[in-house]
Parts: C-alpha cells; structure tokens; sequence
C-alpha cells in the first residue's frame, strides 16, 4: 500500500466495521445499532477532513502525470487483482460525491435504528449496510475503470440482501430481477472494459480522457477502425452502467426492488446506487466520447424514453414506494437527458453540465427524505397500498412537512432546489435549438422541430413529477380514509409515530431543499462549480433563474402537472365503490417489460433457439461417424466376431465349451451341463479390469504408488 491512507480508510474502515459490528450483534443487539452509528459517523467525518484537504489544496494539478506520481491524493495497492486498486480525489466530482454518499448513510442508518425495531436479520442487515458503503466509495474514488469495476461487482451482489432482506416470494422475486440485471450488466461492462484497454492500452480516467481525444480527433483508417472499437466498448460499458442506474430498458429492477426492500435500503439504492451507474455514464461522457455528437444523441434519446417511462409508470402505480421508485426513473432520465446535451453542445456545454451534476444531487437527497417518509408509514402500520394509507399524515405536521419538501423539491416548484436544476437542463435545450436555428451547429442528428418535441416531452414529464407527486400527497394528508375506524387510529398515532433521532435525521434532510431553492447562488452554483473540472466544462455561463423567461418554464410544467392530475387521475385512475372513491390500478400486467418480453426470452425462447441448434451440431458428427461405420470404416466378414472379452478369453473358452460339449455327449450323456465358458471367462475379464481401474483411480493406491517410488528412490540413493 502506498499514498494517503486517508483514502484506503474512506473504503475500508467501512467494511472492518461491518465485521465488527457484526460480531457485536450476535452479543447485543443496542450495542450493535449504536456501533454502526459510530462508524457512519466518523466515515462521514473521514470525508469531511478529505474534503476540508483538498479544498486547502486547490491549485492540485489534474494532469495524469503529478496525479499518479507521488501525490497525497492518491492510493495504491500494486497488484490488487492483478491491475492493481488506485483511489483519487483529485476533482471536486469525487469530493462532492463521498460526502453525499457519507451524509446519506449517516442518516439512513440513524433512522434504521427504530425501523428495524421488530425486524429479523438485523445483524445481516448492517452487515451489508456498510459493506456496500466501503464499496461505494470505492467506486466513487476510482481512478480507472479496473478499480470501478471490482467495487461495482462488490457493491451489486452485497446490496442485493437489502432487496431480499424480508425473504418473502415477492423480496426474493425481486431480488432474483435485481441480481440478474446487475451480473448480466457486469459481465457486458466487463467485455467493453477488455476491449477499451486493448485499443488504448489503458484505463486509467485521467490517461483515457488524453488518448481518446486523439483517436477521436484523427484522421485515417487507422483512426477509424480505433474509432469503432471504442463505440463498442462504451457501449457494453453503457449496458452495464446503465443497467445500475435504471436507465431503459434496464430500469425494471426499480419498481420491484424499491416495494419489497426495507426503506433505509431503497433511499440509499435509489439516491445513492443508481448514482453509481451514472458516475459511470460519465465517465465514458466526459472522458471517452467527449463532445461527441454520435455519443450525446444515444444519451440523449436513452434519456428521453426513461424520463418518460418512469412517469407513466409513476402515474398508474396505486402503492407508494412503487410510486417513488418509478419516479427515479424518471429523474434518472433527465439526468440523461443533461449528460446528453453535454455532448451535443460541445464547447458550449456549461448549463447541460451544471444543470445534470445539480439534478444528481438533488435526486439524491429527495429519495433519501422520501423513502424514509415512506418508511415511516410503512413501519407504523405495514402497508404501502394508496387506498389502505390513505389519510395516514393527518395530524402530524413535522411528516406533513417533511414530505412536502420532498414534493416540492422534485416537482420543480421555483424556490425549491429541483426548479434550479431542471431550468438548468431545459435552457440547454433551448440553447441547442438556437445554435441549430442560426447554423452555429453545422452537424447535427436532430433537427430543430425533433429538437422541439424533445423540449414538450421534457416539460411533459415535469408535469407528470407534479400530477404523481401531488397524487401521493393528497392521499396520505388530505383525503380521509374510507375505514373510519382506521382514520381514528391513524390520528391517534400523533406524536407516536416516529422518536426523536428518526425525526431529526429526516427534518435535517428536508431542510435542505428550500433553503438550497432560495439561494441558488450561493449554494448550487457552488456545488456545480465542483463538478465542471470532472466533466471539462468548456465555458463558464451565468443564468438568471428567476427571470421570467425560466419561471415560465416551470410554470408550463406546473400547470401540465395539475391537469394531468385533476383530468387522468382524479378522473381516469379511480373508480367508485360504494359511496367513496377509490385508487384503482389501472395497469395491465401484459405491459410489464419483465413478465412479457425478458423472462419468456431469457428462460423459455433462447433456451429453446439453441437446444435445438445444439442438437442439431451434436446429430451432424453423430450422422458423419454412422457413415464412416458403414462405408470406409465397415467391418470385415469373419466367422465369429468377438463381442466380449479379449482374444484370450475368446480362445480358451471356446476350447473349454467345445470339451463340455465332448463330455455332454458321453460321459454327462444323462446330465449335460449348460455352462458357457466363453462367456463366463469373458465377464471375468471385464470384472478384473473394472476393479483394477478403480484402484488405480484410488488415492490410497496413488499414495501406495508414491510411496514405493519414494521408497526405491532412497533405497537407490543410500546405494550410490
């Protein structure tokens, strides 16, 4: 090991902890929960020091040269793995990013405390918990995509016991979705990650960042053929990456993982992992494809159907995490959508960039005070079905408040941190409509007008975040539940449901959201400024975001939002029964991706497609030997074909049946004898040879064997 232990501590201080914490479990159970506050504590401390650090020492270089050189901000372990482990931080990306995974932790883990107050498997529960956290860091202090993909692999198969963790059908149907997708994405990110480093012989971030510049930048054949195998490698870098982020068609984890999965687990995987996946994208974005129009436009169309996919689905489902999980699909494709621009907008991608490093950041902390809001419902009366919560959050003002942040925030409602970051993202849209519109962009895949329908469908699917935000929230504070003894119960739970730490950890969360909304200047902008030397921002651009012209825009949004409510869901989604008014799902379950196209793919129909190509390559040598039997390699006609035994067998039986014969027809005239000696002598032979192949298979007979070659051995040494 060599460089800043500081940085090997980030990862695996986490993992030691788990152990230990572990082993306190099985002795006490409160010891145990508070151990774990301990160690996400002084993580989260760890980083702040790393953070604190690095700020001091701004002027670092970011050349691959002074980075991987002596530097403190780096550790090694040589020949990890055979590549060896390399950790950085040498950008504000990387700090950014470990002291929200940090912070995320730290409050999931304080809340987990009274969640899992009646839970079983605990222990394995925390265990994992920070398993995944050294994992995570590791991936987000990664220096080649090597080290990022041991961390990932790492990260997807401990994560996957928080979706199983309750061991019902559901949990473990969901984690085997959950599980599938991510080793099928490993193993194609594996593929683009061989053939990366066979075409530019390494893959170090910085070093790629370097070499891929010049492939894509060159002229001639050989450039060309370079060319080609990179788009093939980030492609199969972009399935895997894509498959944890839950970006389509690979997003079909979420809505059933998130449902199934304690809440602690499903804030961290919804707000944190699938951030992972992004953190990926970018890389190959900002490093390998950067400015690259061909590579912006799949991001930007991958974007688009997941912003839309996950709203729809966010509309029609009737329970409440499903709600939530489906909407971080949906926010995952305006991630995209941001990423995309980057590479469409080439030098002049500043707002696409700040405005996707924002949205991460943002969806990141809303999951993390929504799951947990959902958590709190959940953990109270363990139920998540909109018509059985119903009315739930009457009488509690602080959880009435907290998730109205939440919904605030990821509604894009101006004074609120989603509106920065999504105006953000739109006026890159608008940006690149200009630039094509006045010819600044010569070449271009998209036109103005499809340019145009990206934006409507942008602001569409902001509205959509309003109609299913607004749907969650009337059902759990407005609306009353039908049951009206239930109702009573529900308020009486006043001041009950949730204890102090839990009620800290989520207020501390929700707090963020309007103050980082109302001083978008001296809070985002300073949060975006650390992530522009990662993604090589190309200009610096000033935006006023409470012009008339961006408030307009959220405005649209807003106003889509409230008639999609009042129109598709208070219309369309519910139905009557009896006197009141019910949610209904509406959603069929032929429409379910995984249900209709990948299970019947994967299990029935390629299983069937090469069983019979199987048999038809296993009947071909088959058919070709038969014929050579019977041609070329035909037996000869002679009078008595040996079918058992051997010659000697053969030979001495015959001679002996032909004596029984002799003396069957005098001296045994009365009594023949039966027996075939031929025969006998031939199942004799193969006896012998089975026993003899069975000890000479044996160890003892090996050992045996060794031994008196040992032994001969020293017999022949002593007598030299």
């Amino acid at each position: 090991m060599e460089g800043n232990l500081m940085l090997g501590f980030l990862v695996f201080f986490p993992m030691v902890g788990a152990g230990i914490s572990y082993l306190i479990g099985r002795k006490n159970e409160t010891v145990r929960d508070y151990a774990a506050d301990v160690i996400v504590t002084l993580e989260f401390a760890a980083m702040l020091y790393v953070a604190f650090v690095s700020y001091k020492a701004h002027g670092i270089s970011g050349s691959a040269e002074q980075v991987f050189g002596y530097n403190p901000f780096v550790f090694r372990i040589p020949e990890f793995c055979g590549m060896g482990m390399n950790l950085v931080v040498y950008s504000g990306f990387r700090v950014l990013y470990g002291l929200i995974a940090s912070f995320m932790w730290l409050l999931s883990t304080l809340f987990s405390r009274e969640y899992f107050a009646r839970y079983k498997n605990r222990n394995r529960y925390y265990l994992f918990m920070l398993v995944t956290l050294g994992a995570t860091m590791g991936i987000f202090l990664s220096a080649d995509l090597y080290t990022t993909f041991i961390f990932f692999e790492l990260m997807s198969f401990t994560s996957y016991v928080w979706v199983a963790h309750d061991e019902k059908a559901d949990s473990l149907r969901a984690a085997e979705t959950y599980l599938a997708v991510a080793v099928m994405g490993g193993l194609v990110m594996l593929m683009g990650i061989f053939l990366l480093y066979h075409t530019t012989g390494t893959l170090t971030m910085l070093n790629l960042y370097e070499m891929c510049a010049d492939i894509m930048s060159g002229t001639g054949m050989e450039y060309e053929v370079q060319r080609k195998k990179l788009y093939i490698a980030g492609a199969c870098m972009l399935f895997g990456f894509g498959a944890k982020a839950g970006a389509f068609p690979l997003h079909i984890w979420l809505p059933k993982a998130h449902p199934v999965a304690p809440a602690p687990a499903s804030a961290l995987l919804s707000g944190i992992l699938t951030k992972t996946g992004i953190f990926g994208i970018l890389v190959l974005s900002c490093n390998i494809f950067l400015h690259d129009g061909k590579w912006g436009t799949l991001i930007l169309v991958i974007g688009v159907i997941t912003m839309t996919v996950g709203a729809v689905l966010a509309l029609f489902s009737v329970n409440l995490k499903r709600t939530l999980a489906c909407s971080s699909v949906s926010q995952i494709g305006f991630i995209l959508v941001g990423i995309g621009m980057q590479g469409l907008l080439g030098d002049e991608n500043s707002l696409a960039v700040r405005g996707s490093l924002l949205h991460m950041v943002n969806h990141s902390l809303f999951k993390l005070v929504l799951f947990m809001a959902a958590g709190v419902v959940y953990m109270n009366i363990h139920k998540l079905d909109l018509n059985e919560i119903r009315g739930f959050g009457r009488k509690k003002p602080l959880l009435h408040f907290i998730f109205l942040m939440g919904a605030m925030g990821i509604g894009g409602i101006p004074l609120w941190n989603g509106y920065v970051s999504k105006t953000l993202i739109h006026e890159s849209i608008v940006e690149y409509m200009e630039a094509l519109q006045i010819g600044r962009i010569s070449e271009s895949f998209l036109s103005v007008g499809a340019m145009k329908g990206i934006e409507w469908i942008f602001l569409i699917s902001g509205g959509c975040t309003v109609a299913y935000m607004l749907k969650l929230y009337v059902a759990l504070f407005i609306e009353k539940n039908r049951d009206s003894a239930l109702q009573e119960k529900y308020d009486a739970m006043r001041g009950t449901y949730m204890n102090k730490v839990s009620a800290a950890a989520l207020t501390a969360g929700a707090l963020l959201f309007p103050v980082m909304g109302i001083l978008p200047g001296m809070i985002m902008d300073k949060i975006a400024d650390m992530g522009e030397d990662f993604m090589h921002s190309a200009a610096e651009s000033t935006i006023r975001y409470f012009s008339i012209t961006n408030l307009k825009g959220a405005l649209v949004s807003i106003l889509i939002g409230l008639i999609i409510y009042l129109v598709l869901i208070r219309k369309g989604m519910m139905k009557k029964e009896g006197n009141e008014t019910v949610y209904a799902d509406r959603w069929n379950k032929y429409w379910d991706l995984e249900e209709a196209v990948y299970r019947p793919l994967l299990l029935k129909v390629l299983p069937m497609i090469f069983g019979v190509v199987c048999r038809i390559l296993d009947s071909l040598p088959d058919g070709i030997v038969v014929l050579l039997r019977k041609t070329i390699y035909k037996d000869s006609k002679i009078p008595h074909e040996l079918k058992e035994g051997n010659f000697l067998t053969h030979a001495i039986g015959m001679e002996m049946d032909h004596v029984v014969h002799l003396l069957n027809r005098t001296v045994w005239k009365k009594a023949p004898r039966k027996e075939e000696y031929e025969h006998k002598l031939a199942l004799k032979h193969e006896e012998l040879a089975e026993d003899s192949t069975i000890i000479g298979r044996s160890l003892s007979f090996g050992l045996l064997l060794f031994c008196t070659g040992l032994i001969l051995t020293l017999v022949y040494l002593l007598w030299v």
